[in-house]
């Protein structure tokens, strides 16, 4: 998600090209399969395409081929793509998940700030793989947060 022309397209293009499966560019139509689970979608008319500022529409499919599109895809991670503000608290420890509401259910969100220079599709791949380690039982900014408190326990009974 984010404001028109933050970059969402060419992140999107670029996790393409990184083996990524595009689903939906601009609009994502979600229903909700179950007290869990939202499923998203692209509207007919919009499916495989995108919108690149500069070059216009491209159709993702006949571009690069058909392993690189999906009909549907479980949403269970929002990334926010947003203008870098310097006033802004931006996490940078990870320790408590936001979240972010859509027909009821509430999915994990991250607030990304964006400003030139950054890769933001690596960026938005390594949050995607950071909460599947999550999901999967493995926390790293907990870990972290774990060896520092007994670091520090540990000189502290030293001294």
């Amino acid at each position: 998600m984010g404001d028109s022309g933050i970059g969402k397209s060419e992140a999107a293009l670029e996790l393409i090209r990184r083996g990524h499966r595009l689903v939906s560019d601009d609009v994502v139509e979600i229903k909700k399969v179950s007290e869990e689970t939202l499923v998203g979608t692209a509207p007919d008319i919009l499916r495989h395409f995108i919108e690149l500022r500069g070059i216009g529409i491209i159709d993702v499919k006949t571009m690069f081929g058909v392993e690189c599109v999906k009909e549907t895809q479980t949403i269970d991670l929002v990334i926010n793509l947003e203008e870098w503000n310097k006033d802004a608290n931006y996490d940078r420890m990870g320790l408590e998940d936001q979240y972010m509401e859509f027909l009821g259910n509430k999915v994990v969100s991250h607030s990304i700030p964006i400003r030139p220079g950054r890769n933001i599709a690596v960026i938005v791949e390594s949050a995607a793989v950071n909460h599947r380690q999550k999901k999967m039982g493995y926390n790293a900014a907990q870990e972290m947060y774990n060896r520092v408190t007994q670091n520090f326990s540990k000189n502290n009974s030293q001294g």
